[in-house]
């Protein structure tokens, strides 16, 4: 089976979005992803795309639209919420790793109180996931103890351990220093390249041509233009999508 023809794991209709104060910040974004793709969010601060991304595990609702994951509809049934949440893994911008727990207990929380698995099999799940991601040998450590890019390498793993279907990334490295920012864009790249599904909000370019199978512009809470890395970078279709290019690269 190719790709086009995979089950839709993500498919976001006609999504709209106010906030409390009337700002209108999602305008009938769509987007659709398949099981196995690499989907690259881009756009300009206060363009909608990380609440659009958010709108996918329920942390941001929505007003109008439909959002579906893995068949799934995204509503307000609490248990419809709780079950795609099983399926989605989520990495924000900052860590939010608990400080006063080890590296390993971090992981270990939420498929022990959430997913009730037995505490000895994700101990030995959660070591090899940090192996994984290159910081094994800090498992006993404390987050504070780590470096930003580590932390960040922890709350990959953390997320891993709730073995998910869909792994979402809200501009993973941005709270990074630059020295730290390619060794969290390794795992990433390992993640795609083990066939994960993925939507990654970023100002990443290199990541986004390397490992995108799509890549998405958006703008004032619309999807602006979606296209293959080589034609969003090299030829890009809308003037809107030329003028953000012009200002990043």
């Amino acid at each position: 089976m190719s790709r086009d023809e995979s089950p839709l794991m993500i498919e976001a209709c006609g999504v709209q979005k106010w906030y409390p104060n009337g700002f209108h910040v999602l305008r009938g974004a769509d987007l659709q992803v398949r099981r196995g793709e690499r989907v690259v969010i881009m756009g300009p601060s206060g363009s909608g795309k990380s609440t659009f991304l958010r709108t996918f595990n329920a942390l941001e609702d929505y007003q109008e639209g439909r959002v579906v994951v893995d068949g799934m509809v995204l509503d307000e049934d609490l248990r419809q919420i709780d079950a795609i949440r099983r399926e989605v893994g989520m990495v924000f911008q900052q860590f939010n790793l608990f400080p006063h727990l080890s590296v390993l207990d971090n992981l270990l929380l939420a498929p022990v109180k959430v997913r009730r698995r037995p505490r000895a099999e994700v101990r030995r799940q959660a070591l090899e996931l940090l192996e994984r991601v290159g910081i094994h040998a800090q498992a006993d450590r404390f987050p504070g103890q780590l470096s930003g890019g580590q932390q960040q390498r922890v709350a990959i793993a953390r997320a891993l351990c709730m073995e998910p279907r869909i792994m979402l990334f809200d501009e993973p490295t941005s709270a990074l220093d630059p020295e730290m920012v390619r060794e969290v864009l390794d795992v990433m790249k390992q993640l795609a390249a083990d066939g994960m599904t993925m939507v990654v909000v970023t100002h990443e370019v290199g990541f986004a041509r390397e490992v995108a199978d799509r890549v998405v512009l958006m703008d004032e809470g619309v999807v602006v233009e979606e296209a293959t890395p080589t034609a969003f970078f090299g030829a890009p279709q809308q003037e809107r999508t030329r003028r953000f290019l012009a200002q990043i690269l």
